[in-house]
Formats: structure tokens, sequence, C-alpha cells
């Protein structure tokens, strides 16, 4: 409303002293209603303990076992990814950027293509956001490829490459 008040015609009209009176009166209503709105929330606790909750509304813990398995994976995925950072820093100088791109990798999209016949699945990577992070990447798929990596289930040997 603000905004159609200060508008250059709607200013200019003279004839429209009653449309600008009218408009003036909403936004100065709006705005009492906002404030009356604003006291109301700071009026309200900000925080709630705990014990105060429904029983059905409370987060539940995890059993010590689910934490533990969670903890688990959690730490073989770590465990993984500083793999591949250690393989990946011969090519790149920082390791911060190296882990980033890590992690860039292992969210990009890939096309996987079995080869029953060959007994390969070729993963195709898609090119990252840089020529020098695809020549990084390119050169950690070719090693990886060259480590001799076959698929858990199905035994086919799996072949890196960067689209």
């Amino acid at each position: 409303m603000e905004a159609k008040l200060g508008n250059e015609e709607f200013l200019g009209e003279a004839g429209d002293v009653e449309k600008k009176s009218e408009c003036l009166q909403n936004i100065q209503l709006t705005k009492e209603d906002l404030n009356k709105l604003r006291t109301k929330r700071k009026e309200k606790e900000r925080m709630i303990m705990l014990s105060e909750l429904p029983d059905d509304k409370r987060p539940t813990q995890l059993l010590p076992l689910n934490k533990q398995l969670s903890d688990t994976i959690k730490m073989i995925a770590y465990r993984a990814e500083t793999a591949l950072v250690s393989i990946l820093r011969r090519y790149l100088n920082n390791e911060d950027e190296a882990r980033g791109l890590i992690r860039e990798l292992l969210v990009s999209p890939a096309n996987l293509m079995p080869n029953d016949n060959e007994q390969t699945l070729t993963v195709e990577i898609h090119r990252m956001t840089s020529p020098s992070h695809d020549k990084a990447i390119g050169s950690l798929l070719e090693e990886l490829t060259i480590r001799d990596f076959h698929h858990p289930e199905t035994n086919a040997k799996m072949i890196f490459k960067l689209m």
C-alpha cells in the first residue's frame, strides 16, 4: 500500500484525495495490527522445557546400538573421503580444495553402464566446474581404475571415466 501511495501517478491525481486518505488509513491500520502481533509474539516464551512437551511430540533418542551403527557408518564414509582426498592431493595444492572437490564428486551425477559380456561396470562422472578440477578428477578416476576395484555383488571390474 505504501508503494501504491508513493506511486507518482497516484500522487499526481488531484481529484482522488479520498482514495489517498483511504490508502493512508489502511496503512495505519495495518501497522497497528503488525505492532499488536509483534507484542503478542514477544510475550510468548521462546523456549519450552522438554518435560513440558506431550509424550508423542518429544524427540526420541537413538538406542545405543543404533547410534553406534550410525556413528560407524559416518566414520567409514569420512575415512573413504579422506582416502580419496589423499589421492587427489597429488594433483591439487590445497587440501581444503581437494576435500571440497571430493564432496562435489560424491554428489555429482554419473552414468552407470554395466557390460555383462566383459564383466565390467563403467561409471561415467559428469564434468566438474572448471578445467583444472576436471583434470584432477580425471587423474583420480584413472588411478581408481588402475587399482582394479570390483563390484561387491557382481564382481564386475569397475571402470571410472570423466565424461
